[in-house]
């Protein structure tokens, strides 16, 4: 990857690896090289997002101290596999939910929105922050339609709701959440049954917020009380509304973006923590639809 990315040529034999190549080059892959050793004295095995992330940091910024990304540890999976930031966006991510009531996580699959504002939930319940966990997301159809899925209401918004599942199993094991499912430490519900309620001493996840209406989105975050602290996800790329309906997500970036402890956080392809080739398919859509806004543009200019 190295070689491909940098133009360059490795070599290794015995403890030392030789770069060659063109002065400029070969400084970057030396960059590159030293910012994986401090990632493997993190105590994280090297893999190709890593090493993609690398090469990218050094391309546009320098390269960066390993140590601004974060070594503390996030939570403890089910599996006891300590969770940790990869990205200087995912550790600002981070940082944010620490320090506000409300964040903001905006940006494209695969950056670890979900999963680790599920990490952070879990770990305020287990320190006794909070004294229990709501998650949800619209039950938008991307599709199919609900009156058609089998099974009753339940049933039929699981699908939704299944990332949001996913991300607790890993956390807690499966016993684990039921256990805390039945007790009602943690719901997991339709963004529909948060309407008329107050949400005290909760950590409160909505995910896929571009799907939320403007009313939507007014309504869940009125519903926060005393105690309690809200992380809103999603991507404004990927909005499933009817034509005609306007994203409460980015509505409320322009209306709430001044506000004292309500913090937005940006995540770009560069955090994207799932196979390389996400990266290029974000990339490649987000070219896409940048030639046919100017090509919309230019036809309204013309007519």
């Amino acid at each position: 990857m190295l070689d491909k990315a940098l133009s360059v040529n490795i070599a290794s034999r015995d403890n030392a690896l030789r770069v060659t190549g063109e002065e400029e080059n070969v400084e970057k892959a030396s960059q590159v090289i030293n910012m994986l050793m401090q990632i493997i004295a993190r105590g994280e095995i090297i893999d190709q997002q890593k090493v993609l992330y690398a090469i990218t940091m050094v391309q546009e910024n320098g390269g960066i101290d390993i140590k601004m990304m974060g070594d503390d540890c996030i939570a403890i999976s089910a599996k006891g596999h300590p969770i940790k930031t990869k990205t200087l966006g995912q550790k600002k991510y981070v940082d944010a939910i620490d320090k506000n009531t409300i964040v903001f996580g905006i940006g494209p699959a695969g950056t670890g929105k979900t999963y680790l504002a599920v990490a952070k939930a879990v770990t305020a319940l287990r320190s006794k922050e909070v004294s229990r966990i709501i998650l949800t997301r619209p039950a938008v159809e991307a599709g199919e339609k609900l009156g058609f899925l089998p099974g009753d209401l339940q049933n039929k918004v699981d699908p939704y709701l299944r990332p949001l599942y996913d991300g607790m199993y890993e956390m807690l094991g499966g016993e684990g959440f039921l256990k805390y499912q039945e007790k009602g430490v943690i719901e997991v519900a339709p963004l529909a049954y948060m309407r008329g309620r107050t949400l005290d001493n909760a950590f409160i996840i909505l995910d896929e917020a571009q799907n939320t209406t403007p009313e939507q989105m007014k309504m869940f975050l009125t519903r926060i009380g005393y105690g309690s602290k809200a992380i809103v996800t999603g991507d404004i790329t990927q909005i499933d509304l009817p034509g005609d309906k306007r994203s409460g997500l980015k509505e409320a970036a322009k209306i709430l973006k001044n506000i004292e402890d309500i913090a937005f956080c940006t995540f770009t392809e560069k955090d994207v923590v799932r196979h390389p080739l996400v990266q290029q398919i974000i990339k490649a859509y987000a070219k896409y639809d940048e030639e046919q806004e100017k090509r919309r543009n230019k036809r309204k200019s013309n007519g």
